[in-house]
């Protein structure tokens, strides 16, 4: 496919994408609910230690941190970490899901940078500005992952934290009911570069949304190739004991629907992925 068509699909997915988050955000659908009261009253408790117990991935105290709430739209992420003392920008491509955020941000006093733009293209953003970019599950609605790990590494600091969450491409390529057997089973090909096929609604697929399956290797090895060093890596545990075959929690069980992850920028690899990408490092003794 030349660039030309590339960017063609590109900005059809996007702008599919956009009002398919419009929809569910009229419709109140749970993905698309600020947060609840109880969460302003300690914010930075709720928010948690961002990976699993016993490690956590944020620090402590976020006063004074400058974050990027990325495709984080709705009144719940950008919100609360600016009302958890961060200096907080959220990008998001849907307008609905923004307007979410400003009416939290007008009811509560809270003072945010809102801009729509897609995950993909930063251009808005300036370089190495964010001590820390918050990215929900949100990946899988565009076709090409590393252009938007490019961009993240451009607007993060060096030294800052990134930290994403994925729907797993395994948890993607599996039913989400059990089959004839029983049994999860595996009914789409691995990669392949074209959307999904439409499914009912449910909390592993979003109604009227395009999503791409992106491997670990676009995922885990796209985030090492735009310069950053992963630190840490967990698959959050959804399961609960005795859930009914065929519910999130028993699928859960089977397959895991999340994978999270914290990198960090290095200006050293930064460094190296350019020379990379320009040709081969030639080592001379």
């Amino acid at each position: 496919m030349s660039p030309r068509n590339d960017d063609r699909c590109r900005e059809g997915v996007l702008a599919h994408n956009s009002r398919a988050w419009d929809r569910l955000a009229a419709g109140r659908d749970a993905l698309t609910r600020p947060a609840a009261d109880g969460a302003f009253a300690d914010p930075r408790t709720w928010l948690g230690s961002g990976g699993t117990a016993g490690r956590s991935w944020l620090p402590e105290r976020l006063d004074g941190l400058t974050v990027l709430c990325l495709a984080a739209g709705g009144g719940k992420h950008g919100p609360l970490y600016a009302a958890a003392g961060a200096t907080v920008t959220v990008v998001d491509l849907s307008p609905a899901m923004l307007a979410l955020d400003r009416e939290v941000a007008r009811e509560r006093r809270i003072d945010m940078e809102i801009l729509q733009g897609s995950m993909d293209d930063l251009s808005m953003l300036k370089p190495a500005h964010y001590d820390l970019v918050i990215h929900p599950v949100s990946t899988c609605y565009v076709p090409d992952v590393g252009r938007v790990f490019t961009e993240v590494a451009r607007v993060t600091k060096p030294g800052g934290c990134y930290v994403s969450q994925h729907k797993s491409p395994t948890s993607l390529q599996a039913s989400v009911e059990t089959g004839a057997s029983g049994h999860y089973e595996l009914v789409h090909p691995h990669g392949g570069g074209e959307p999904l096929p439409p499914a009912p609604p449910s909390r592993l697929r979003e109604a009227g949304t395009q999503e791409f399956i992106h491997s670990l290797t676009a995922l885990l090895g796209g985030i090492c190739s735009a310069g950053f060093t992963i630190e840490d890596v967990c698959e959050p545990d959804h399961t609960l004991s005795a859930a009914a075959a065929g519910s999130f929690a028993h699928r859960a069980s089977f397959v895991a629907p999340y994978l999270r992850v914290l990198a960090r920028r290095s200006a050293v690899l930064a460094g190296a992925a350019a020379a990379i990408s320009r040709g081969p490092i030639v080592l001379v003794e």
